[in-house]
């Protein structure tokens, strides 16, 4: 059930104000804040108002993209036209040129390349690589790469991330689609997760790759995306102590100045 709010249109109008954009406004805002979709009835009752007029700027925005009606049901939910609002605030706010200089550093400190991911299903895709001009090997994994969420250290980093609830609903997808070898997968993230409140980063060793050793972090973005950065490499150079007694107070740091740059968030 959607949970009781104040009306939003309480709020006093601004001189130049125009009505109905506010009006519609406030729907896609109150749409946006529930994690279930919401019908005209629950709209009217959140929002204050008038349900003749709700269902006026509903079908204005289905009609341009921003909100769509659930099959079978008089419910909405966001469209990709807000989506599409939303991603062109963030292209504004290009947080990997905000945080490149601090995995750079790690980069260069750690002698291996450093991944930024962002999760798509039970794949972390890598959204940017930072490569050491001091390191003599390095990742071939370029932008677009895609690591599974269970066995690499950056989805590992995710995982970390994620309310209870919501984790325990990806595993339990990520054992369906992992068939017979869940038992294994599903040993070595809790393993991974259950180190991390001690060490505070995420390990894999060997099981993303059997000659690759990584460890990760995540961080909660602009607009409350997930983020998580790893940094590993050969598992003869980078062996569990190294990466543990080395790289990791590193790696925090790297963690700490990110959040300071872009802000701490936190999520509900």
């Amino acid at each position: 059930m959607p949970r009781p709010a104040k009306p939003s249109t309480s709020r006093p109008d601004a001189p130049d104000e125009v009505a109905a954009l506010a009006r519609g406004l406030t729907l896609l805002r109150v749409v946006a804040e529930h994690s279930q979709p919401l019908g005209h009835s629950d709209l009217a009752r959140l929002t204050g108002i008038p349900k003749a007029t709700v269902s006026r700027l509903i079908a204005t925005l289905v009609s341009h993209g921003y909100l769509r009606q659930l099959r079978t049901s008089e419910l909405y939910e966001l469209a990709p036209a807000a989506l599409e609002l939303g991603t062109a605030y963030l292209r504004h706010f290009d947080l990997r040129t905000s945080i490149r200089p601090f995995l750079i550093e790690l980069a260069e400190f750690a002698g291996a390349a450093v991944h930024l991911a962002v999760r798509d299903r039970f794949d972390m895709v890598l959204i940017d690589t930072v490569r050491p001009e001091s390191g003599v090997i390095f990742s071939r994994l370029d932008i677009g790469a895609r690591l599974n969420i269970c066995t690499s250290a950056i989805g590992r980093g995710y995982l970390r991330l994620l309310p209870d609830d919501e984790r325990r609903k990806l595993l339990e997808s990520a054992r369906i689609a992992a068939a017979d070898d869940w038992a294994r997968i599903s040993s070595g993230v809790e393993t991974a997760l259950a180190e991390a409140e001690a060490t505070g980063v995420c390990l894999s060793l060997g099981e993303w790759h059997p000659l690759v050793n990584s460890m990760s972090v995540g961080f909660i973005g602009p607009g409350g995306r997930r983020y998580a950065f790893n940094c590993g490499g050969p598992a003869f150079m980078f062996d569990r102590t190294t990466l543990l007694e080395r790289i990791a107070p590193r790696m925090l740091a790297c963690l700490r100045a990110i959040e300071c740059e872009i802000g701490v968030t936190k999520l509900e």
